[in-house]
């Protein structure tokens, strides 16, 4: 059983693959503020203080998942001592991404190979890390880049909660053609990558597209009694597109799902507040 070190893990998606993954792998992760991951298979980690290369040493991993989010350069120096460690080691290098990576297009979804092109300063440094995990040997890196993530307790359904409960306006975007990913469902699909050793780049999200404000108001409908408050945000008077979908990478049918079965992960019908 190999090792696994997921860095990242008391974040949304870095918890969820750490659930998935520690009944099949010697799991371990690390965690900034939320002491509830402390456990035996956990290790404190601050990205400008603490020492990556005792954890590395302690956890020999033969497959790094960097699921740390964040606009701090240091994201970078971490990026780089991962990178010479899967060079001089038997190890993997997995770079959790998304499609923030290609905020500068607006007139189509995007593809795997796809060149990438950000205005924003999140999806710029997301693409610097990135183009770090390519210097890698093929056979040595994974960059899963997934859609918008929502699980039935993730912080985008609790921003909602707390906008209804508050009655504050929900901010919906009409114009912005998105897909998203289930957190239930891409842990799964993670874990299929990781179990058939499947390399290069991965876009996991619904086959099908949705515009933001339909999203929302589909989960705010399934979710509550109450008619909620929204603030419609355009961004200009055409159409964009903010979506990743797949065309050379595929997993198996059986691990895609459309915008309907997604919203029924989130069993959004039967929590109603």
């Amino acid at each position: 059983m190999k090792n696994i070190l997921i860095l990242g893990g008391s974040g949304t998606i870095g918890s969820a693959v750490y659930k998935e993954l520690a009944p099949y792998y010697n799991t371990f992760s690390t965690f900034y503020k939320n002491e509830k991951y402390s456990n035996k298979n956990t290790f404190y980690f601050n990205l400008s203080k603490s020492s990556l290369t005792s954890i590395l040493k302690k956890s020999k991993p033969k497959l790094i998942i960097n699921s740390l989010k964040g606009l701090s350069d240091d994201l970078l120096v971490v990026q780089k001592i991962l990178i010479k460690f899967c060079l001089d080691n038997d190890c993997r290098l997995m770079l959790i991404s998304g499609s923030n990576v290609y905020d500068a297009f607006h007139n189509y979804p995007s593809y795997e190979y796809d060149k990438t092109l950000s205005k924003s300063k999140y999806g710029r440094l997301q693409i610097k890390l990135e183009n770090l995990v390519l210097k890698l040997p093929i056979t040595k890196h994974v960059i899963v880049r997934s859609a918008m993530a929502f699980g039935s307790k993730s912080p985008r359904i609790k921003e909602i909660d707390i906008s209804i409960q508050k009655r504050t306006p929900i901010e919906i975007y009409p114009n912005a053609i998105i897909n998203f990913s289930s957190l239930w469902r891409l842990t799964q699909q993670i874990h299929y990558i990781i179990n058939h050793n499947l390399s290069g780049i991965f876009h996991l999200g619904t086959k099908d597209l949705i515009t933001h404000s339909e999203l929302i108001e589909k989960i705010v409908e399934s979710r509550y009694f109450i008619k909620p408050i929204y603030k419609r945000v355009y961004f200009s008077n055409e159409i964009t597109y903010l979506a990743i979908l797949n065309k050379k990478n595929n997993l198996p049918s059986h691990l895609y799902y459309n915008i309907e079965e997604g919203l029924n992960d989130l069993e959004l019908i039967h929590k109603r507040i």
